[in-house]
């Protein structure tokens, strides 16, 4: 049967159907312009024959070229970020059939404003799908609105807003992440009642999402299994580093009885490179994400856990779901967790090794 139906034409498929070969295009492609009881009568012929066309073979013979725009915190070379970019032009070049490409545009995280700024003017070049790593709610929703409003699928990466319907979403679930850091937190401490939650941000906002709800599933599954337990909080200055020495210098002198901490950002290494300066060994980190700084504080001791996230395969996934959508129109799954893996130093490199990058 299937050799069968698949020499089946759309000119076969018209005269089944009693409609014009046009109709039964537009039909198969998802387009407008086609009445309810044409449309029930090309789909029923579909149906009887079990008609599967070939997507694949159309998208290529179309020519048509597709632009995406991509929505990302501004970051360093190095950093978390890039490894997401890395599976997006990953996925292009795989892709490249298909006459994919990027455009990319970047916000400054800790200032209000431009995350609207970068998404107006990605909006004005009319993507064909946009995929954006979410800011505030507020911030998001008026963007999502706007793609709405053009018809533009859009995914979710790093972080989701399920009420904003992302055609997909790509990343840790964040909550989840928080509470599975804490019980991992929990075992590391042995008996302490003290420990410290080392906080990125500036002029009081958060870098992310992520860190915020994180932070709320780590506290609290602390408060109801270990209710004895004193979080302290230091924040740290996104963009003034070179004050987080006497930051720390000043914490530490306040609470030396403080051995345990965690971030939730990627820069657990900033704790970790003061603890090897101050020539300290008896404080247990945890950190998120396995930049090259961090993977180097995993194996001189540092840091003791990791919690990696796979960012090159959200980037990769994200392009991959909108080329599955829009060119092949085949059906995507909305909520795409990655693993939450736990990563030591005797782990590591064999996690390095499946996923051939830092994360």
């Amino acid at each position: 049967m299937k050799e069968e139906t698949s020499r089946i034409r759309i000119k076969d498929i018209a005269q089944l159907a009693g409609v014009s070969v046009g109709t039964v295009d537009r039909v198969l492609h998802g387009r407008s312009g086609v009445s309810e009881e044409s449309r029930k009568k090309v789909e029923d012929i579909l149906a009887q024959l079990n008609y599967q066309p070939n997507m694949y073979a159309s998208a290529l013979a179309s020519n048509k070229r597709y632009v995406f725009a991509c929505l990302l915190p501004l970051h360093a070379p190095e950093d978390y970020w890039a490894f997401v970019v890395n599976g997006m032009k990953q996925a292009v070049a795989a892709f490249s059939d298909f006459n994919v490409s990027l455009m990319i545009e970047y916000y400054d995280q800790y200032e209000s404003g431009s995350f609207g700024a970068a998404g107006n003017k990605l909006l004005e070049a009319n993507p064909d799908g946009f995929i954006l790593a979410p800011a505030l709610k507020e911030e998001t929703a008026l963007l999502t609105s706007a793609l709405k409003e053009k018809s533009i699928p859009y995914v979710f990466i790093d972080f989701n807003i399920p009420e904003l319907a992302p055609l997909a979403f790509y990343g840790q679930h964040a909550g989840q992440s928080g509470c599975f850091a804490a019980r991992m937190m929990r075992m590391l401490m042995g008996g302490q009642t003290e420990l410290v939650i080392f906080r990125l941000i500036n002029e009081g906002r958060l870098g992310s999402n992520q860190q915020q709800i994180r932070e709320e599933g780590f506290c609290s599954y602390m408060q109801e299994h270990c209710p004895e337990v004193k979080m302290w909080k230091l924040d740290l200055h996104a963009k003034h580093p070179e004050e987080a020495e006497s930051l720390l210098d000043a914490f530490f002198a306040a609470h030396p009885q403080v051995t345990c901490g965690i971030a939730f950002n990627s820069k657990a290494y900033v704790i970790g490179e003061y603890m090897q300066k101050q020539q300290r060994t008896d404080f247990r980190l945890m950190g998120y994400d396995l930049l090259e700084r961090n993977e180097v504080c995993l194996r001189n001791g540092s840091v003791d856990f990791i919690i990696a996230q796979q960012p090159t395969v959200q980037g990769y996934s994200s392009v991959e779901c909108l080329c599955k959508h829009l060119v092949l129109r085949k059906k995507v799954k909305e909520s795409n967790y990655m693993p939450i893996n736990l990563l030591t130093v005797e782990n590591m490199d064999f996690y390095l090794d499946a996923h051939g990058n830092n994360d």
